[in-house]
């Protein structure tokens, strides 16, 4: 069955599942042995080298769902992006990276890159000319994430990955906001897409994974990396994210669908000073989402208007759960000032516009007019609070 001839959810359901040829169980059997046969075998497996039953067939569907030829799975999105920068980057390289990407991302460039003597330049802007700006002789990849942690902001990928042509430089996105249901980079262009799996792939808040997908020789090349770095998934939790994929389109176009209508109500309210979401036709990158998502997602931000304290915000919401994580089927909503960006700076974060009023709505499947109420009767009660003081 090839996945150029069946749907976005008949992949996400079938494709590289494994068959229960002894007992015909409905879900793929789970292969739990670190230890395999090395003598008379096609494949010497081992849990390390990402070739375990369940690790290599979940591949096959990962790298179906992103249109890519093969895939890798990893113990954390932060495993993922790592391993795949070191293995194309190496002392006296530099890289070009996108300002507003995830707080974990710049940390690590902007802890580890120097003591490796790898060169780093970040853009301020989404222009590809400002990108074509930094771009150096020694210059290996250039970084993207679209849209972005936590201000949804657009870049356009297939410029990016034809300007990275010209310079024959490698791409790089963070795919994990988009998700595969509403955004494939490597149609686009890019090289390499990467997840962190722990969020809308898992979708559950209940495991913790990342993946890097690309074309075969891009995945050799990061592997060599990667059986070094020691970031493979526990099979039983590969299990768990084969499952979790098989709801994926589900998910993820409900909560599109939620998010839509909150971005559009909340820019309503007068308590709500901006709202960020690439869905708004007042967002200004709006058009450019619109050529090439197919969806806008399920994440937004918005910000209080002065004098309303989005901590105390977050602690009367009953339904809406504060939380550090984001995309599974439960609402979530966070201040990036004091947990996904915490790391960067105050001035990193101005650069940026993340401000303490900031908040970022991973918007689940519920229904809507009860994330409506939650907000509301949250919003009144803040405000008693700072008329109070």
């Amino acid at each position: 069955m090839s996945s150029k001839e069946i749907g976005f959810n008949t992949i996400c359901t079938h494709l590289g599942e494994i068959k229960d040829e002894q007992f015909k169980g409905a879900v793929s059997p789970i292969y739990l042995s670190t230890s395999y046969a090395f003598e008379g075998v096609d494949v010497k497996r081992y849990p390390r080298y990402f070739n375990t039953p369940n690790q290599e067939a979940l591949s096959k569907k990962l790298a179906a769902l992103e249109k890519g030829e093969s895939s890798l799975i990893f113990g954390s999105g932060m495993a993922a992006i790592s391993t795949a920068l070191f293995a194309f980057l190496q002392k006296g390289d530099h890289i070009v990276l996108q300002r507003a990407i995830y707080g974990g991302t710049a940390n690590l460039v902007n802890e580890e890159f120097e003591k490796h003597g790898i060169e780093f330049s970040y853009v301020d802007t989404q222009k590809i000319e400002d990108f074509e700006e930094k771009i150096k002789p020694n210059t290996k990849v250039i970084y993207i994430e679209t849209p972005s942690n936590p201000l949804l902001a657009i870049i356009d990928i297939q410029a990016i990955a034809n300007l990275a042509k010209r310079y024959r430089i490698i791409t790089m996105i963070d795919n994990t906001f988009a998700s595969p249901v509403n955004q494939n980079p490597i149609v686009l262009g890019i090289d390499i897409v990467l997840h962190s799996a722990t969020k809308y792939l898992g979708g559950h808040s209940d495991i913790l994974a990342g993946a890097v997908i690309s074309t075969e020789k891009n995945i050799d090349q990061i592997f060599q990396v990667a059986k070094n770095f020691g970031g493979s998934l526990s099979d039983f939790t590969v299990w768990m994210l084969e499952r979790s994929i098989k709801t994926l389109g589900i998910r993820v176009k409900r909560q599109n669908k939620n998010a839509m209508k909150l971005a559009k109500w909340l820019d309503t309210l007068e308590d709500v000073s901006a709202v960020y979401y690439p869905g708004l036709k007042s967002h200004p990158d709006h058009e450019i989402a619109k050529k090439q998502m197919k969806g806008f997602g399920g994440m937004l931000s918005f910000e209080l208007k002065e004098g309303l304290d989005a901590s105390k915000f977050q602690k009367e919401l009953r339904l809406i759960k504060s939380s550090m994580s984001l995309a599974g089927v439960e609402s979530t909503i966070l201040s990036p000032t004091l947990t996904s960006h915490a790391l960067l700076s105050d001035e990193e974060r101005e650069l940026q516009g993340i401000r303490d009023g900031l908040l970022r709505f991973s918007v689940g499947i519920e229904e809507k007019e009860d994330l409506m109420q939650d907000i509301l009767q949250a919003l009144e009660k803040t405000k008693i609070i700072a008329l109070q003081h």
